[in-house]
């Protein structure tokens, strides 16, 4: 039986999705890209679920595009079109859909696509021997996967354009200097530590921890005006909620509250 280039499994109230094609570097192929989509939704529709993280197997995170195929000319045109917009895109508007915090754990290299499946996440935790860099140009490519729009909204224009153009690879040091990834922990505590995050924010008010997603990606493009429009709805509703009033209790009785997402 063929072993899916995606895998899936549970941890209390946090799904991990594992990158799953070590002998190709986890590059991309239809079977990972299907799945990798399918998990998202998955996870999204599992109210038992809170957080969402995605690592890879061997020592790399991503490495994007399978250069062979590149190479033997399998995707022109458009099915290279096709494979963007009804594979890879899919990954990238369902995140933009899930309310749910998604965390990457990277474990080793994420370069090209690989860097931006990284970065088109939440959040970001780097291991200290990772690396990172946007090599499309050396390939004489663009970033196909959103990798020119997410890059400047970390660390601006002008750096995202030389790090574009240059290809310049970063050690996780760098990369956290940036603003790209949000921490960098030993190699060997890579999951533990992203999956202690993960459940940090997996215990606290569900519905606050959406809520919360959404404002700030809703800020992003919106007027000041527009924001404080929504977020007043958001504040009404929430105010509501059974987890605010008991997180309000246990303030006052000086214990852990116990959350339910309603």
């Amino acid at each position: 039986m063929k072993t899916p280039h995606m895998l899936y499994s549970l941890k209390d109230d946090i799904a991990l999705l594992t990158i799953n094609r070590p002998d190709a570097r986890n590059a991309f192929s239809p079977d990972m890209i299907r799945l990798w989509c399918e998990y998202l939704e998955k996870a999204g529709r599992d109210d038992t679920v809170n957080v969402i993280v995605v690592t890879g197997t061997g020592d790399t995170f991503c490495s994007g595009g399978d250069i062979r195929d590149m190479a033997d000319g399998k995707l022109r045109s458009w099915d290279m079109k096709r494979f963007l917009w009804e594979g890879v895109h899919r990954i990238i508007l369902t995140l933009e859909d899930l309310d749910k915090p998604v965390i990457a754990a990277i474990n080793g290299a994420a370069m090209g696509a690989g860097m931006d499946m990284a970065i088109m996440c939440d959040l970001r935790v780097c291991s200290d021997r990772a690396k990172l860099g946007e090599s499309y140009i050396q390939m004489g490519l663009i970033p196909g996967d959103g990798g020119a729009w997410f890059l400047p909204r970390l660390v601006g224009v002008s750096k995202a354009l030389e790090l574009l153009l240059t290809a310049d690879v970063l050690d996780a040091a760098e990369a956290l200097s940036l603003g790209i990834v949000n921490r960098v922990v030993p190699h060997e505590n890579l999951i533990e530590e992203t999956m202690k995050l993960a459940g940090r924010i997996a215990g606290k008010p569900p519905l606050a921890v959406k809520m919360m997603k959404r404002a700030v990606y809703q800020g992003t493009t919106s007027t000041l005006r527009s924001h404080l429009d929504y977020i007043s709805s958001q504040m009404s509703l929430l105010s509501e909620t059974a987890d605010h009033a008991e997180a309000a209790r246990a303030f006052l009785e000086k214990r852990k509250p116990v959350f339910r997402g309603k």
